[in-house]
This record gives structure tokens, sequence and C-alpha cells, in this order.
């Protein structure tokens, strides 16, 4: 039995399979926080990465120091944003709903309603309007939880990036414990799981900004009505990568319709095959080839497994969580990409 589990302890392929299954199994265990869990990763890591940025420039500033400012700053904006953006952002997102409302009990919606019915059910418009309704009320009702799981995410994130050397400094105490071993390859993973799902989710925040400043303009030469509603929306859509921009044309085009008829609807289109390009060809090559370069087909699949499991979360980390898996089995690592790209540029 003693040489057994020294085997096991020599073979690093099978003793980190073994801890990675039961990593899985504890996240799988604690799914009800998975938001929370989430929420706090990604705020962790973008405030971290700030503190490095800023400590580079201003070294001898001290990391608490910019810590603190930068959790009151964030505070002070979500507060701003809540008193004075938010009453704004209600009642655009009101009037874009009685603006459509309104136009789908004109003589035009009519016609287009005989012209969807020669294609799609009666039946099947029905129920895909119950399940937006549904997902419609879910949401309201679940802002509140939401509101409050990204509170105590923010405040997880505060202690963690504040007392960042004291958490490093008592977590490697885990290395030199009776089961080493296992906190080594906690370690392991941790890294793998923060060069890869980080940065990718950095790279896609990125694209989703270029997104929404890219049609926001262009809705705003449209002249298209409450544009601070459909760019949130669009930003919203952006962070799901490849996809995200394909179903945003799907509210634009309603809210298009609804004020500019057909010709709105493919100016709509036009602008989304032309993001829809700039952002495959220009933005991933840029942010995110380095780390994933998946093609679409495996992307889609990705999207689609992480949805049914997932839902929303699924469709934002579906791809880095793919990403990761792909680096901890040695298809795709980043450090190698990177690597070798340095290298060729070298020659």
């Amino acid at each position: 039995m003693t040489d057994a589990w020294h085997r096991f302890i020599e073979n690093v392929e099978v003793r980190r399979f073994a801890v990675l299954a039961v990593v899985v199994f504890a996240l799988w265990m604690m799914r009800s926080m998975m938001n929370m869990i989430l929420f706090t990763f990604i705020l962790t890591y973008i405030v971290v990465n700030w503190v490095h940025l800023v400590r580079r420039w201003l070294p001898k500033l001290s990391p608490a120091v910019v810590v603190i400012i930068t959790y009151t700053l964030l505070v002070l904006l979500l507060y701003f944003g809540i008193t004075q953006y938010l009453p704004v952002l209600v009642r655009q997102i009101i009037k874009m709903v009685n603006s459509v409302l309104k136009f789908y009990s004109t003589n035009d919606a009519t016609v287009l309603y005989h012209y969807v019915n020669q294609y799609v059910s009666t039946g099947t418009i029905m129920t895909q309007l119950r399940h937006g309704l549904t997902i419609a009320v879910s949401t309201i009702t679940s802002v509140g939880v939401v509101a409050f799981t990204f509170l105590l995410s923010l405040i997880l994130s505060f202690f963690y990036t504040l007392e960042l050397p004291q958490m490093e400094s008592f977590s490697r105490l885990f290395l030199d414990s009776k089961f080493d071993w296992f906190f080594q390859d906690i370690a392991y993973f941790g890294k793998k799981f923060t060069n890869t799902f980080g940065v990718v989710l950095e790279a896609q925040f990125f694209i989703a900004i270029c997104n929404t400043v890219i049609t926001t303009i262009c809705l705003f030469f449209m002249k298209m009505p409450q544009i601070f509603a459909l760019a949130l929306v669009v930003f919203v859509f952006s962070l799901v990568p490849v996809a995200g921009v394909i179903i945003s044309t799907i509210p634009l085009s309603i809210v298009a319709y609804s004020v500019g008829g057909i010709r709105d609807v493919i100016y709509i289109i036009i602008m989304i095959i032309v993001i829809h390009a700039f952002e495959a060809y220009v933005l991933n090559p840029k942010f995110m080839s380095s780390q994933t370069d998946l093609p679409i087909f495996y992307t889609f699949i990705v999207l689609l497994i992480g949805e049914h499991f997932w839902g929303t979360w699924g469709l934002i980390v579906g791809v880095p969580i793919f990403t990761f898996l792909l680096d901890i089995l040695g298809v795709k690592s980043i450090h190698k990409t990177k690597r070798k790209r340095s290298q060729t540029n070298g020659q």
C-alpha cells in the first residue's frame, strides 16, 4: 500500500490529474457560489495588474495606497453611476420598449408579422416570446442577488489585493506542509489558470470596448434613439467571443425597424458585418491570437456547450476555460506561443 502511494506521488501526470479532478469536484460542490468566485477573480485580476502598472511608473508609491485609492475611486464611480446614470438608463430602456411596442401596434407591424408568419409558425413565435419574457422577468428579479454578490466580491477582492504580500507569504506555508505535493499542484494549476484565463478575459474585455465604441459611433450617425441603452446591450453581448457581435444584431435590428423601417435594418446588418470583420481580422489577431488562436468552429462548439451547462457565464468564460484546458494538457501553451513568436521576430 505504501509503495503504491509513493508511486502515485512520483507519477506527476497521474497525480496532477487526480488533483485537478478534486478541484473540479470542489468547484462543482460550490456551484451556487460561482458568481461570487468569478466576480472576485475578475476584479482581483484587474486590480492586481493595475497596481503593478501604477508602481511601474511610480515605484516609490506604496501598493496599499494604490489599492485604497483604486477601490475608493471604483466605489465613487459605482455610486455616481447608480445615482446619476442608472435613472437615465432606466428611462431610456422604458422609452426603447415603448417605441417598439408602439411600432408593433401599427399597420406596418401587421405586414411584418404576416411576412414572418409565412416562414415561422405562430406557435413558434409565441413560444419564443414567452421564453423571452421568462428570461426578462428572471433577470429583473435576480438583479438584487447579483448586486449583493458583486458587493461581496468587491469586498473580498479589496482585502486580497490590500494584503497581497501577506497572502503570498502565508500561502507559501502550504508548500512546506505534509501534503506539499498537493498544494504544489494547486499552485501549478493556479499559475496556468491566471496565465490563460485572465489574459483571455482581459483581451476579450478590450475587444468588447472597441466594438462598443465603434458601434455607438455608427448608431450616433444613424440618429438611433436611446444610444446609451443600446451601447450597454452591445457591450454585454461583445463580451461573448465571436458570437456576441452577431447576437447583438437582433435587438439592434428590432429597434432599427421600429424607427426607420427596413432601410435602417439593412444599415444595421451592414454595420454588424463590417464590425464583425474588423473583430475577426484585426482585433482578434491583435489581442487573442497568441492566447487562443482557435478556429471559429471550435469557438462556437465551446460556446454552445458552455451556455448549456453554465448559462450566461458559460458564454463569457467558456473560451477561456477551454484555452486553460488546452494549456494544462500541453496542446497549446501561451508561453510556448509567445516564445516562438519572439524567436521568430529575433530571426
